[in-house]
């Protein structure tokens, strides 16, 4: 039997494991990419292991999230992450230089290569050939260091495609025809990987588009082949030579398979608050806006931008309405300026920003208190734009701008225009001015670390009890995001290096009192929380983890979980549990006190053990996915402990 693109790319990457679906893999990581809102944790990890020099092919760090300099927080980061990128061998990417996904397309991805992302949506470099996908920081800092990146091996759902898009859709109504089907859980614990004739009619950062928001179905990764198209694309980034082809073999087959024509496809939007509500656009038209923002790492390539300026060109956008134009790459927005595209969107009334994540990540442009926002963003979970009780609809850019001539969310072919044709620059942008290159070995070894008055040491965690018995602070249900867990934004993510200060906002958005409940639990033990189903889902920040972690939090007990942020629980000793019988999550009450006896024993022989309720004569079957050597990390109090011990052990 042949092998599909995915399978391949595992197989030359495999260290340890069998590549049967559901046990866990290791696998050999070439590339990483780290941003400045995970980053700083990741170097603070990197100095605790005592790191020479980084043992990858390349590995980025990107500034792209915390831009706005309110105060010194920010800019001190920045040069922190700057001093250790030098000092251990990493690419650093500048402020102003764009956001970290569509930059490393452009300077560093390559076919037939592994890449791992202390950001959720690595997996959109998976339009290149590559596997590509999220972990928490600590895993990244691990890969840096040469280690491999342990995850259970995923199934491969084959997503063919055929026909071709008409006018009014673009890529981003292909993922969203995705969601539409399968919702935000549709693809966890799979790789989706697309093929088929269709293809031919997808450039390579439509496929970005469409491989970056598999994030948002949960899968562990999006892969496309490398083909001629992207061959095309390298030679536009005088990167040829770092092409190779590779294509699933004639007798490939998948674990699970889908079919998308293309050719039936028709504008979408996903409703508040959530990526997988969608719907067709034409259902919704109407519906008023205040703001419609174009731009992110699910919409950063040309044609996106171009395609709304065309729209726009000449015209006017509707009275009161904030049109926020949000460029991905400098070199990017180069091509625009020289198209004459910027120039058409400032005269309709657009809003021009610097090059980065920006309002996706609630770092300014957070739309009125009650008013809705018409974003092209990966993401509306609530709270994420910065304001609390947000009403953000996503859509593609043909939406986007149509929607704001009108002030109200418009079906593109309803505006009685021809679809505008993008010409593509002769001579696409080449800029490397803002990418620093790693330094030589010996010149990096004399660098010392820059720490501002905003940096703080991960504090020191305790291994796992054998017994806890431990109240239930939170009770909460569905999907419930990490931007819920803890927010982004302007206000928070100055402190992302700052743990003490970082955790004062934890789960704030669910209860504001979790803090002082938190911090008075760690005197008696900790505590647990109670979850739904989805847990976790979204942005890989470990802060999310790590937050709890410091306020107390031992146990994680839901009915699933998502798969960055269960193994962010694993790496920093929150033991992350199911339900065995579903039913029991209804007879559990916030406050209940959880008895948990001999875990030492229960995790070391197998997945499944008996918890106590205190008080109420209860007893409830959970389980845990751990492997053996995770169970291991979790015994020791989290990978930072078992790092330190194997070394102790090694000296």
């Amino acid at each position: 039997m042949g092998l599909n693109v995915t399978q391949k790319l595992i197989k030359d990457h495999l260290v340890s494991g069998e590549m049967t679906p559901g046990e866990e893999i290791g696998l050999k990581i070439d590339q990483t990419l780290t941003q400045d809102a995970t980053g700083t944790m990741v170097m603070l990890e990197l100095e605790a292991m005592g790191l020479d020099y980084a043992k990858t092919e390349a590995s980025a760090q990107y500034v792209d999230h915390n831009l706005i300099q309110v105060d010194s927080k920010n800019p001190d980061d920045h040069l922190f992450l700057q001093s250790a990128t030098k000092r251990f061998g990493l690419y650093y990417s500048r402020p102003g230089n764009g956001v970290s996904h569509p930059v490393h397309m452009q300077r560093l991805a390559k076919p037939g290569k592994t890449l791992l992302g202390s950001d959720s949506h690595t997996c959109a470099n998976g339009c290149m050939g590559m596997l590509a996908m999220g972990a928490g920081g600590i895993d990244v800092a691990m890969a840096i260091a040469g280690e491999p990146f342990y995850v259970k091996m995923p199934k491969v759902w084959g997503v063919k495609l055929t026909g071709k898009m008409p006018d009014w859709v673009s890529a981003k109504d292909v993922i969203f025809e995705l969601l539409r089907r399968y919702d935000v859980k549709g693809a966890v614990g799979r790789v989706i990987e697309y093929y088929g004739p269709g293809l031919k009619n997808l450039t390579a950062m439509d496929r970005h588009v469409i491989a970056n928001m598999g994030a948002e179905l949960g899968a562990t990764g999006t892969v496309f082949p490398s083909d001629n198209v992207i061959k095309r694309f390298l030679k536009d980034q005088n990167r040829e030579d770092d092409w190779i082809e590779l294509k699933s073999d004639r007798r490939a087959k998948y674990d699970l398979d889908e079919e998308i024509n293309l050719s039936e496809l028709e504008p979408l939007v996903a409703k508040p608050s959530s990526p997988g509500n969608v719907v067709p656009v034409r259902e919704i038209e109407g519906e008023p806006i205040y703001q419609s923002y174009v731009g992110s790492s699910a919409n950063p390539g040309f044609n996106d931008f171009a395609i709304a300026a065309e729209i726009v060109k000449g015209k006017q956008i509707a009275d009161g309405l904030s049109f926020d134009i949000n460029p991905t790459s400098r070199q990017m927005l180069t091509d625009l300026v020289q198209e004459g595209h910027i120039a058409s969107l400032l005269q309709a009334g657009g809003r021009l920003h610097q090059a980065g994540c920006n309002g996706c990540i609630g770092m300014g442009q957070a739309p009125a208190t009650g008013r809705n926002s018409l974003r092209t963003t990966p993401r509306n979970f609530p709270g994420r734009s910065g304001t609390k009780e947000d009403s953000v609809f996503l859509c593609s850019p043909e939406t986007a701008a149509a929607s704001a001539l009108t002030g109200v969310i418009t079906d593109p072919r309803s505006l009685g225009i021809d679809y505008p044709k993008i010409k593509k620059p002769k001579r696409p942008t080449i800029d490397v001015n803002l990418l620093d290159a790693p330094l030589p070995v010996e010149q990096a070894k004399q660098v010392k670390l820059y720490k501002g008055p905003n940096i703080a040491s991960i504090p020191e965690m305790a291994k796992l009890p054998d017994e806890l018995e431990v109240p239930i602070l939170l009770k909460m249900g569905d999907n419930i995001s990490t931007d819920e867990i803890l927010a982004g934004g302007a206000r928070v993510l100055p402190f992302r290096s700052n743990l003490p200060e970082i955790s004062k906002f934890t789960f704030e958005i669910i209860d504001e009192n979790y803090y002082d409940k938190g911090m008075k639990s760690r005197d008696y033990g900790g505590h647990a929380v109670v979850g739904g189903f989805n847990y976790g889902q979204g942005s890989s920040r470990e802060h999310a983890a790590l937050a709890p972690r410091y306020l107390g939090l031992r146990v994680a007990l839901v009915k699933d979980f998502a798969r960055i942020h269960w193994q962010n629980l694993v790496n920093f000793g929150i033991l992350p549990l199911t339900f065995v019988n579903e039913v029991d999550y209804e007879t559990l009450d916030h406050g209940d006190m959880l008895i948990l006896t001999d875990l030492k024993n229960k995790l070391q022989q197998g997945n499944q053990f008996t918890i106590s309720i205190k008080g109420k004569d209860k007893k409830i079957d959970v389980q845990h996915a751990l492997s053996e050597r995770q169970t291991e990390i979790m015994l020791k109090g989290g990978l930072i402990n078992w790092v330190r011990a194997r070394q102790i052990q090694a000296n």
